[in-house]
């Protein structure tokens, strides 16, 4: 388009009499100028009109219209040049690796699946209620200063809605976890589960092995005696759990995953605790983890992750949660997160569990030991006495002994027989038969090695 100048100068030509060389009519739509104050257009009108059609540039992108004040705002079409792109939010594998690096500055873990675990752990509070199960988390150690409270004292900042305590009534803790969501952070447990110390912890006990389930309730009755109601009270909530280790019953041990802490060794060193300094870091670490995480929370509800060969029933149960939310972050998570199962199984399996299952395993090893199908009672408590790694000489206070033996068996349905034995009537134990001790094997020992 040409310039200003030039279209004047056309139009000049166009328009001016030929003898004076002036314009004698209007340039935009050919009036006579006569009276005109100006020499080239009739009116201001003309003038604006003729400028709004030959100016250079393109129409205004809205034709010189208002804003439409029905449309809702919008980002331009091109980006400004001088606002950047926002940087793209970290994904759930880089979060979980801020987690588990964060969790071991302040605690030396006697495995390296611990941190891993924890940070799992810590983002399934978050979505507990897209999953069936909450597993419990365990800390035990053989002596106090072994970490345990530290733990927990970082984890509140992590994980959702935590309620640290040490000896909160069951009461209590039915209404905050009625009330929740809520996470709790019990420290010292052992000091209320240990019979040498008294009190009534059924309530408790029952509390948090109901509430492992999404679907537990417990009724109680409320309000005053003219208006007694029952009320059933949500006891599910993913709870964490700190003390000394040997008084936790079985039947929460068999629904966690337990870290057997240690004090640190002599080099080892952590960073200090400073409440304020540790929950202003982490908080913002807290929330990235539960924007990511709800982000996912249908999907790690719905998935069913594949187990780690051995992994089965209760394992697996417990482990469903941390795997879905594993497999979700992608990256080396699905294979971290199956190591730290593996581990941890194998681990407590190991331990022996329950009084019986301690007694099965050790008579399972002497039976190996002596290749055999048959032996004598009182030849299988000699060797169950003899064995160091087992406490069998103190049994509630006293030796075990074969009334003791067979008592407990029969819960696993094995029990004594007659049989020959060197020539002798004797009476013991078979592996063979109805009452014999194979079946309790496979049914309560994993597969021996």
């Amino acid at each position: 388009m040409p310039d200003l100048d030039t279209a004047l100068s056309a139009i000049d030509a166009a328009i001016a009499d030929p003898d004076s060389g002036t314009r004698t009519v209007c340039g935009h739509c050919g009036t006579a100028l006569a009276g005109s104050p100006s020499d080239d257009f009739c009116t201001e009108e003309c003038q604006t009109a003729w400028l709004a059609e030959h100016a250079a540039g393109p129409d205004p992108v809205d034709n010189g219209a208002g804003p439409d004040r029905d449309l809702a705002e919008q980002d331009p079409a091109r980006p400004m040049p001088y606002m950047p792109a926002p940087p793209p939010p970290p994904s759930g594998a880089q979060i979980l690796d801020k987690v588990a690096a964060f969790v071991s500055r302040f605690n030396v873990f006697p495995s390296e699946h611990c941190a891993a675990t924890l940070a799992l752990w810590y983002a399934h509070t978050h979505a507990a209620e897209h999953f069936y199960v909450t597993p419990r988390l365990i800390l035990d150690s053989a002596e106090p200063g072994s970490g345990k409270t530290r733990v927990l004292e970082v984890a509140q900042f992590l994980v959702r809605s935590a309620e640290m305590t040490l000896s909160a009534t069951t009461a209590a803790l039915f209404r905050l976890v009625s009330d929740g969501p809520i996470t709790i952070l019990f420290d010292e447990v052992d000091a209320i589960f240990n019979p040498a110390k008294g009190g009534n912890t059924e309530d408790l006990r029952a509390m948090l092995n109901a509430g492992y389930k999404r679907s537990a309730t417990i009724p109680r009755c409320v309000g005053d005696a003219r208006a007694m109601k029952v009320e059933r009270f949500k006891v599910y909530a993913p709870v964490a759990l700190a003390g000394i280790a040997g008084h936790m019953p079985d039947t929460i041990t068999t629904r966690a995953i337990t870290f057997h802490m240690r004090r640190r060794a002599p080099g080892e060193t952590v960073e200090p605790f400073k409440e304020r300094v540790v929950e202003r870091q982490a908080t913002p670490l807290r929330d990235k983890l539960a924007t990511w995480v709800a982000s996912v929370g249908n999907q790690v509800g719905d998935a069913e992750p594949e187990m780690p060969e051995g992994v089965t029933d209760r394992a697996a149960e417990i482990w469903e949660p941390l795997l879905a939310i594993a497999d979700a972050a992608g990256e080396h998570w699905p294979a971290t997160a199956r190591a730290a199962c593996a581990y941890f199984v194998a681990s407590n399996s190991n331990r022996g569990g329950s009084f019986g299952i301690q007694l099965l395993a050790d008579m399972r090893r002497i039976f190996t030991q002596r290749n055999t199908d048959r032996l004598p009672s009182t030849f299988i408590i000699a060797e169950l006495l003899e064995m160091e790694e087992s406490d069998w000489t103190d049994v509630k206070g006293k030796p075990l002994n074969p009334r003791m033996m067979a008592k407990e068996l029969a819960r696993y349905d094995v029990k004594p027989t007659t049989f020959k034995y060197d020539g002798d009537s004797v009476k013991g134990y078979t592996t063979t038969g109805e009452t014999g001790l194979a079946d309790a094997w496979s049914r309560y020992l994993p597969t021996a090695g």
